[in-house]
């Protein structure tokens, strides 16, 4: 009867500490300082990442979204200055966003993010 409680007790507690570890969250996960010098916040919306502006004069629009793990992503992303949106692709390393956005996969252009 006690090593039935004992080891009742020790598979509560291995499964109590195993359902206390989180996931952890992507590099590309966080706020960032644009080209601009702009605020953007990318987070998780449904199985992507999506990149909303949090400063300047589109504050509060999406501006991107993207799907992708271990620092390389790819989906899509917006110049809401021009309105258009572009086939795109990010890379992270350290506290640097790498993305890059093209037209018909031959005409691209690149920015660099910083982690704020």
């Amino acid at each position: 009867m006690i090593r039935s409680i004992m080891l009742a007790g020790v598979v509560g507690c291995v499964f109590a500490l195993g359902t206390g570890f989180a996931r952890a969250e992507e590099p590309i996960v966080g706020t960032w300082k644009t080209a601009k010098g702009e605020t953007a916040e990318i987070g998780l919306c449904g199985s992507a990442y999506c990149v909303t502006l949090k400063s300047g004069k589109f504050t509060g629009r999406q501006i991107g979204k993207m799907s992708g793990t271990g620092g390389s992503y790819t989906g899509e992303l917006t110049d809401p200055e021009a309105d258009k949106t572009y086939s795109g692709s990010g890379s992270v390393s350290g506290d640097a966003l790498k993305l890059q956005g093209c037209v018909l996969k031959i005409l691209c252009k690149s920015q660099t993010w910083t982690r704020l």
